[in-house]
């Protein structure tokens, strides 16, 4: 098969990564938010059955980190260690299962690094040439003329002037791969996703491209260039390596065969503003390289606040400090819920308001799902002494739930597949709704004052309790902490966790005879005031 093609990998594995984070800054909202997709993506995957590498990790070389740790009196490594520590504690409150952090300063990664531009060098995708230009110092990246003309000769990122600058560097050959990167846009349509994303790409490709210097020499702080240390690699193209480095792609020890098998990754997460590297830089590397592509670079959108883009000086970023408040009042997995189902996971921005984080908590969770499981739960233990019934099989016309919960699964599982993860909490919360409706048509309180009327009683809350327990099984990955506690509840015990997919979401009678116990999953919570930075 081409290398230049899309292959998707092992049926029974999957890879998915963040961007490595730069330790320049400090873990915010945009961190958050990006982790936490691929991580309610990552759990989705086991929970049908596929072995997962999940990847994160820190981009820790280049002019800004050094620049700041002069500016502190440190070592570029000090502050490199110091910030990375905080990305890895910040992993540990979210509670997230990343299978690596990668480092761009370990030396699995550096050793790789050269190993891989060496292998393009060989091969004359790089040579050694001279650049003069524009260069933006906030992305780190080198701007044409034209597009330099074009945003007024500022960043189109942080607005900030543009820098003339002139260099000799070692550049790599992307212009050679033009046509290999538009034939393999037209023979992936989703390749990049969102559709805006992918135009975005397509808008600037026929633009032609000019190849990109890949070394600097204005600073010393990276991963040298092999036999030539006067030179040191580009930091965007050192950082996007680490997708293969991770595995081992730098130097194919035996040690690291197995994860070699994970690649390609099905997924690459990140914001919008670094897709350019991701959809056509990158690509081009691994042609080069005669590496298989991703699945799909996924470029999502940013957050704003209240209405406004996010700043320090207006009072409402969403800063690590911040989101711990959130945490501390709502709990940890309505962070996750809030992060998916109202983030910025298509061509939009998303606007994180206060009242609306309170109004999804209280709405899907506490109201939905605290209120089914709830409900459900406690008239099993008023009336079957917390014993769930056997389904007598009684009829209710116009309710077939078998056939319900199964379109729900799914759907679900259509849309994680695609990344669709806003679908898939969409498909599972809808198994609750279709648990009340159910009740408030089937009004089993009612029913059980009447003896006669036993056989529909048990009926009715056997099912319930049965969409309840295959809506948890949906809901788990986002809701991990909560649905573990239903599971409880339910007398799930931690052996269910282990049988395939689709035994756990088909319908059944696994339920039958466990007693359960009356849960209260999400309080009740009185609009709190949590403070922004400013």
């Amino acid at each position: 098969m081409s290398p230049d093609s899309k292959q998707t990998g092992s049926d029974d594995r999957a890879y998915i990564t963040t961007p490595i984070y730069y330790v320049n800054d400090r873990p915010h909202i945009g961190h958050a938010y990006t982790t936490t997709l691929c991580d309610v993506w990552a759990r989705a995957m086991r929970a049908v059955g596929k072995d997962v590498f999940f990847l994160t990790g820190t981009d820790e070389h280049g002019v800004k980190v050094e620049k700041s740790a002069r500016e502190r009196g440190i070592e570029p490594q000090a502050l490199a260690d110091e910030n990375a520590a905080e990305f890895e504690r910040v992993l540990q409150i979210f509670g997230l299962t990343n299978d690596d952090f990668i480092r761009t300063t370990q030396d699995r990664h550096v050793r790789q690094v050269q190993n891989l531009v060496r292998r393009l060098r060989d091969t004359d995708a790089v040579y050694l040439g001279e650049f003069e230009g524009w260069y933006d110092e906030g992305q780190e990246e080198y701007v044409t003329e034209n597009r330099a003309r074009e945003t007024d000769y500022k960043s189109p990122i942080s607005g900030r002037p543009l820098v003339k600058a002139t260099e000799k560097n070692y550049y790599f050959r992307l212009s050679a791969f033009q046509d290999r990167l538009e034939t393999m846009f037209d023979s992936e349509p989703d390749f990049v996703r969102p559709l805006a994303r992918r135009n975005e790409v397509l808008g600037r490709l026929r633009e032609g491209l000019q190849d990109v210097p890949i070394t600097r020499t204005n600073f010393s702080w990276g991963i040298p260039f092999p036999d030539d240390e006067s030179h040191v690699i580009y930091v965007w193209i050192d950082a996007l390596m680490n997708y293969a480095t991770a595995l081992g792609f730098g130097d194919d020890a035996p040690e690291t065969e197995h994860l070699r098998t994970y690649w390609p990754a099905d997924f690459h997460v990140i914001g919008k503003e670094i897709l350019w590297f991701h959809a056509v830089i990158w690509p081009a590397i691994l042609m080069a390289l005669e590496l298989p592509m991703p699945r799909c670079v996924y470029a999502h959108s940013f957050w704003i606040s209240e209405g406004q883009k996010m700043s320090k000086s207006l009072g409402n970023f969403i800063d690590l400090p911040t989101i711990e408040g959130y945490m501390e009042t709502y709990g940890l997995d309505a962070w996750r819920w809030y992060m998916v189902v109202q983030g910025p996971l298509g061509a939009t921005d998303a606007d994180f308001q206060a009242a609306g984080f309170h109004e999804t908590y209280t709405t899907d969770l506490v109201n939905t799902v605290g209120n089914c499981a709830s409900r459900t739960t406690a008239m099993i233990s008023k009336y079957f002494d917390g014993v769930v019934p056997s389904d007598e099989g009684i009829t209710f016309d116009g309710w077939d739930f078998e056939a319900e919960i199964g379109a729900s699964v799914a759907r679900w599982r259509l849309a994680m597949d695609e990344f669709a993860l806003d679908a898939a909490c969409e498909s599972a919360i809808g198994i609750f709704r279709t648990i009340d409706a159910f009740i408030n048509a089937t009004e089993p309180f009612k029913v059980a004052k009447d003896d006669s009327r036993r056989a529909e009683l048990a009926s009715i809350l056997a099912r319930c309790a049965e969409a309840l327990r295959v809506g948890s099984v949906l809901l788990a990955p986002v809701l991990p902490n909560k649905m573990a506690a239903l599971h409880e509840a339910l007398a799930l015990d931690a052996g269910a966790s282990e049988i395939s997919f689709d035994e756990s979401t088909g319908w059944s009678e696994i339920l039958a005879g466990r007693t359960v116990r009356k849960v209260a999953l999400f309080p009740r919570i009185d609009a709190p005031t949590i403070e922004t930075t400013s």
